[in-house]
């Protein structure tokens, strides 16, 4: 093979992983953009119902009312980086139980989003809101409530408050917002050729670490059962451990979030060698989402550009799978 042939390979398997990686940023980008052009500073009183089990369902709109998860990480802390930070401080030690009940109807009014650490001797409290997540950045007017209501419990228990200049947070958050949208990266490969034996499937991933888990995919976790990525029918058919036996799928998907994977590059690279296991069991090859074939050379172009990828969310203070980085991609 001349030099030539092997520049254009290497050319080609780059294309290919840019096109990949660009398609899902547009995806998420677009979404973002139409959430922010539709967003109300009111709750919607219609709950959207997400249906996500495609990977560009993921960052599914829901309003900021609805029952969201607490933070994966439940030690997280208020962070000045992506969060609104009002402190108020007492002469007194203030007992946690005594927040509890007005803290508890502030963090449901903000859909889970709002973090309260105290100081050891109880006399300092931080009270923090979330700026941005998937649904986009906060609105003042959620910043002006949750201001007023952490004032409203301070009062009540003899504390002065200090807060940041508004504007400027809401600014701050519109900028982070941006980042996010531009770094919020999910891969996806295909494993396609089938109808594929669901007993097989089992036993190859299984082999592999994976777990089939209540959503219906498989899951590969590392030690402290953080979710490295998952495995599952491309058409969206959810497995069931029963039924495995009877499934066919005719393709499946691997799909890793970038910003929520501790060790990106490891994960990516266990991903893919996944991927080339479960071709060669069974007789099926390796695709993206537009049915392009990706060989070594492009899943290696892929990992390389999502290095590139983690190196600027840790230039801006975000380690993928983070406390911070799973609060703020959620």
């Amino acid at each position: 093979m001349s030099e030539l042939q092997i520049s254009l390979l290497a050319i080609g398997a780059l294309v290919v992983a840019g096109v990949l990686i660009y398609n899902r940023v547009q995806e998420r980008g677009a979404k973002r953009a139409a959430e922010r052009a539709f967003r109300s500073g009111h709750a919607d009183v219609l709950l959207h119902q997400p249906g996500a089990t495609h990977a560009s369902d993921l960052a599914e709109e829901t309003p900021r009312v609805s029952s969201r998860g607490a933070p994966t990480d439940a030690t997280a802390q208020p962070d000045p980086a992506i969060d609104y930070i009002v402190e108020f401080d007492s002469e007194h030690p203030v007992p946690q139980a005594t927040l509890h009940e007005p803290w508890n109807a502030i963090e449901r009014r903000h859909a889970r989003r709002a973090l309260l650490a105290g100081s050891e001797d109880g006399r300092s409290w931080r009270a923090g809101l979330q700026l941005v997540s998937r649904d986009g950045a906060i609105g003042e007017a959620d910043l002006i409530e949750f201001r007023s209501a952490v004032e409203t419990v301070a009062a009540a228990v003899g504390a002065t408050v200090s807060a940041p200049e508004m504007r400027a947070a809401v600014e701050a958050a519109r900028a982070l917002d941006d980042f996010c949208a531009e770094t919020d990266i999910q891969v996806v490969v295909h494993v396609s050729g089938g109808p594929f034996a669901g007993t097989k499937i089992r036993a190859a991933a299984e082999a592999s670490g994976l777990a089939l888990e209540a959503g219906g995919r498989f899951a590969m976790r590392n030690d402290d059962q953080r979710l490295l990525y998952t495995l599952g029918a491309k058409d969206g058919t959810v497995f069931a451990a029963a039924t495995m036996r009877d499934a066919t799928p005719q393709a499946l998907s691997l799909e890793l979030d970038v910003t929520r994977t501790p060790d990106t590059r490891r994960s990516f690279e266990s991903m893919a060698r996944l991927a080339h296991q479960l071709a060669a069991v069974l007789g099926g090859s390796i695709e993206d989402d537009n049915g392009n074939a990706l060989d070594e050379r492009a899943l290696a172009a892929i990992g390389v550009q999502l290095e590139a990828v983690r190196a600027r969310l840790e230039a801006h203070g975000l380690v993928p799978g983070s406390p911070s980085a799973l609060r703020l991609f959620s």
